[in-house]
């Protein structure tokens, strides 16, 4: 319990964002020790009733399950399922159960489905089911589309491999004839000196053997 005097802020996080969905209220301030965030409560939550465009829950190459949008218990809604046609008035199915399964046509074939609660809409969402052909097609798609993802990352890691070892390339010859010269004067400085050694060794013999 929090006291009256405490401060609290919740959080609330939402499952579904349209339609109807759940939402976690969280409580931020005022948990018990050791716990940032608390769950205070679940409750429903509902939004704009436009869902959009859905995806279905199952399909194969010869059929397709597509769900309403609904929350637990699933009888407490009325569902109406309508095939959309084009430039002409929508197709009322009988089917009033919260999935739908149909089989693929020979064309692309649009459906709807609209939750109500005591004939209020609460949540419409559309799905599109595509033939066999189309579904294969956009099968075969995905796995090209992979081999270009592969093919721009190897190319990206050979690109960088090659800027890497150009970059040390040229460090080395920035860095080794200097190294170089560096080597030259120190051999040509040793040599004077052996030069200059040499030159006063042979002046005092000279001298000694005049004397």
């Amino acid at each position: 319990m929090v006291g009256r005097n405490t401060e609290t802020l919740t959080l609330t996080l939402s499952i579904l964002i349209k339609g109807i969905g759940i939402r976690e209220v969280i409580l931020t301030n005022g948990c018990p020790v050791g716990e940032s965030k608390c769950i205070v409560r679940i409750e429903e939550c509902r939004g704009p009733t436009d869902c959009g465009w859905g995806k279905p829950i199952s399909e194969s190459l010869t059929s397709v399950k597509m769900p309403c949008i609904f929350i637990p218990p699933e009888n407490r809604f009325q569902y109406v399922w309508k095939m959309l046609i084009p430039d002409q008035q929508s197709l009322i199915l009988p089917n009033d159960s919260a999935i739908l399964e149909v089989h693929r046509d020979t064309h692309p074939v649009a459906f709807e489905c609209d939750t109500s609660e005591d004939e209020d809409l609460i949540a419409t969402v559309k799905y599109t089911v595509y033939t066999t052909a189309e579904l294969e097609t956009r099968r075969l798609k995905k796995p090209s589309t992979d081999i270009v993802l592969v093919f721009v990352l190897i190319t990206g890691v050979i690109v960088c491999v090659g800027v890497i070892f150009a970059i040390i390339f040229i460090i080395l010859n920035c860095y080794t004839p200097s190294s170089e010269v560096q080597f030259n004067q120190g051999m040509e400085w040793d040599d004077s000196q052996m030069a200059l050694q040499s030159k006063w060794t042979l002046r005092r013999v000279f001298v000694e053997e005049r004397n």
